[in-house]
C-alpha cells in the first residue's frame, strides 16, 4: 500500500521549453535523499497535459531509469474520456506492472458526470487496470465532486483495484466522514492538500500527496510522519502562495529559489507574477 509522504513531482523546462532532464535528475536526487515514501510522476503538477505522448514516455522512461527501485512510483493516468484512459492503460500494460506501485486517476474534468457517471468511469478503468488504482478528487479542478458514498461503492466493485483515494477537496468534514466510512475497509485516505494534511492524518489518513515537498521534502516528511500541526503552521504562507496564482507555477518558483529548476511553464500556464515572486523568496527566506 502506498502511504507516507508522496511528491507530486513537477516537469522542469529549459528557458526553450524543452523538457530539463538534467533539473529533474537534480529534483529526483532531492526526493530520494530528503526520505520521501514515494514519488507521484506526470499529474497536474507535472503539467502532463501539454506534453507529447512522446515526451511523456521519456519522462517516465528517465524517472523509473534514474529512481532504480529506490522509491516507489506513482504514474498520473486519468482523462475525461473513459475510452482513452483505457486505450493508455491498454498500451503500456506491461510497463504498469513492470515499473509501477499504482496509477493515480483523477474525476472526470470538464463534462461534469453525474455520481453514476463517475462510478461506471472508474469501475471501467479498473477493469482495464492490471494494477491497483489511487482516486483523485480535485473538484476545485474538474468541476465534479466525488462523493464519499461513491467512492465507497466504487471501492466494493472493485476491492483488490481501487485501493486509496487522492482527497483534494479541501472539505475537512466530508474527508473525515469518508475516513470513518471506510475505516474497516482495506482502503486508505490520503491527504492531497499540503496545508490540511496533519488534520487529516489525526483522524486516520495515511499520508499525503504533496506540492510544498518538491522544494521541502525533509519538513515535509516530518509534517507527515510526526502529524506535526506546528510544523504544517510555520510552512503555511508557503503553502498558501504556492496556490496564490495556481499550481504548478508556485512550486516552480520556489524551486526556482532554489536555483533548481528555470522557472518555465508551458501556456497556458504562466510563471508567477513579479510580486508573488517577491512574496515567495521573502517567505522562503524565513523558513531558512
Amino acid at each position: 500500500m502506498i502511504d507516507g509522504l508522496g511528491t507530486a513531482l513537477i516537469t522542469p523546462f529549459q528557458p526553450n521549453g524543452e523538457v530539463d532532464f538534467a533539473a529533474l535528475e537534480k529534483l529526483l536526487d532531492m526526493q530520494i535523499s530528503g526520505g520521501v515514501d514515494y514519488i507521484v510522476v506526470l499529474g497536474t503538477t507535472g503539467e502532463a497535459v501539454t506534453l507529447s505522448e512522446k515526451e511523456r514516455q521519456e519522462v517516465r522512461r528517465f524517472i523509473v531509469k534514474h529512481v532504480d527501485g529506490r522509491l516507489p512510483i506513482v504514474l498520473g493516468v486519468g482523462g475525461n474520456c473513459t475510452a482513452n484512459v483505457i486505450e493508455a492503460i491498454n498500451g503500456m500494460k506491461d510497463e504498469l506492472q513492470r515499473d509501477y506501485a499504482a496509477i493515480l486517476s483523477v474525476c472526470p474534468y470538464y463534462n461534469k458526470p453525474s455520481q453514476e457517471g463517475l462510478y461506471q468511469h472508474f469501475a471501467a478503468i479498473a477493469k482495464a487496470c492490471p494494477i491497483p488504482i489511487i482516486l483523485y478528487n480535485v473538484p476545485g479542478r474538474t468541476g465534479v465532486n466525488l462523493l464519499p458514498e461513491t467512492v465507497v461503492r466504487i471501492h466494493e466493485a472493485c476491492p483488490e483495484k481501487v485501493v486509496a483515494i487522492k482527497e483534494a477537496s479541501g472539505n475537512i468534514e466530508q474527508i473525515r466522514y469518508l475516513i470513518d466510512i471506510t475505516r474497516d475497509k482495506p482502503f486508505d485516505v490520503i491527504s492531497g492538500d499540503d496545508g490540511i494534511a496533519a488534520e487529516v492524518m489525526q483522524a486516520g489518513g495515511v499520508g499525503l500527496i504533496s506540492v510544498a515537498s518538491n522544494a521541502y521534502p525533509e519538513a515535509f516528511r516530518k509534517i507527515v510522519h510526526d502529524k506535526d500541526v506546528e510544523l504544517q503552521a510555520k510552512y503555511a504562507e508557503f503553502i498558501k502562495l504556492l496556490f496564490k496564482e495556481g499550481n504548478p507555477a508556485g512550486i516552480k518558483t520556489a524551486l526556482a529559489n532554489k536555483n533548481i529548476i528555470s522557472n518555465v511553464l508551458r501556456l497556458p500556464l504562466v510563471a508567477n507574477s513579479e510580486k508573488v515572486q517577491r512574496e515567495m523568496r521573502d517567505v522562503m527566506l524565513m523558513l531558512c
